[in-house]
């Protein structure tokens, strides 16, 4: 019951929250059937995913920056599903319809997902940098891409997010919540923001997340249409058959961008159009938001590159080496 108190609802007072309720789950209407399309979503992910790496790094003509970076993101798919498909998982197997989980672990949750999610835009930069060079700049191509550039670019993307990620992280912790219960599946740091009582905190938080999303999101996208947009220049320049190869080795990664791009868009639309309205699609949404990336990735590089689709077709018994 909603009580008044020297004309204060004393429901937008801060309570002492050491728990978080996740009903998300209470949305999906058949569990069963979701916990085997999962289970085979989680299942093709890391049967793909390992199947490119491992190429990848038996082969050693794919000892180049492309493919490392290739071989980051992932990784970076991988460790992000799973923090989210085996708890999902288990959740789904016990048919319950809602989670507590502490707020220690729901802040690691978010700490770990944005931090990976954000990591993949700044790895796909640093792809874009890599073709860039490689098609706008070849002569430069050995002195700019050295190893050492090669391991400085992969420590900045991810590392800057850790760091970024784990302060938005800090200061949602120190809000003073008003609620406890999310319609969500895993926890995010928007919607853990969401819960606080408002006040200058809240804003000061928002507005950091805000910079963040900027920084690693962003400003890594702008990046990428404008390599890629030189690299489109160099192409029409040149002749038909230079275009076409260097065409083929920026497709895939253009691809994973949109990827990327479409799922975190449509995500963020609808939060800040629908206002939590619809918590059914709120809940596919954020789920189609780490699934689809993890499960076109793997499909996109083990395809649409050449080279690896050429080991893995020898590899699988597809055809005789060479």
């Amino acid at each position: 019951l909603e009580k008044q108190s020297s004309g204060v609802n004393v429901t937008s007072l801060p309570i002492l929250v050491t728990s978080v309720t996740l009903d998300g789950l209470a949305q999906l209407s058949n569990q069963r059937l979701f916990f085997f399309f999962f289970l085979c979503a989680y299942l093709f992910m890391l049967c793909s995913d390992s199947l490119v790496v491992y190429v990848i790094c038996s082969q050693r003509s794919l000892h180049r920056p492309m493919f490392v970076f290739v071989t980051a993101v992932l990784m970076n798919s991988v460790a992000g599903s799973t923090v989210f498909y085996p708890k999902l998982l288990v959740d789904l197997l016990r048919g319950v319809r809602s989670v507590q989980v502490t707020l220690r672990v729901c802040m690691c949750e978010a700490w770990l997902l944005y931090s990976l999610g954000t990591s993949s835009f700044l790895l796909l930069a640093a792809m874009s940098f890599d073709r860039y060079v490689s098609i706008c700049r070849p002569l430069l191509y050995t002195v700019v891409m050295s190893p050492a550039t090669v391991l400085a670019l992969l420590l900045l993307c991810w590392l800057l997010p850790v760091g970024l990620v784990g302060t938005a992280v800090l200061l949602a912790s120190r809000l003073p919540l008003c609620r406890s219960q999310l319609s969500r599946i895993y926890c995010d740091i928007y919607s853990l923001v969401s819960l606080s009582c408002g006040g200058r905190e809240t804003l000061l938080s928002e507005v950091y997340n805000l910079s963040v999303i900027v920084a690693t999101v962003l400003l890594p996208a702008i990046f990428v249409l404008f390599s890629y947009s030189a690299v489109l220049s160099v192409c029409l320049r040149r002749s038909r058959s230079f275009s076409s190869k260097a065409l083929s080795t920026c497709l895939p990664h253009l691809l994973v961008f949109c990827n990327y791009s479409v799922s975190s868009g449509v995500e963020v639309l609808h939060r800040r159009l629908q206002a939590g309205s619809q918590p059914t699609a709120s809940v596919l949404t954020s789920i189609f938001q780490v699934m689809i990336p993890t499960v076109f990735n793997p499909v996109v590089y083990g395809l649409k590159v050449t080279e690896i689709r050429a080991q893995l077709r020898r590899l699988l018994g597809c055809q005789r080496a060479d």
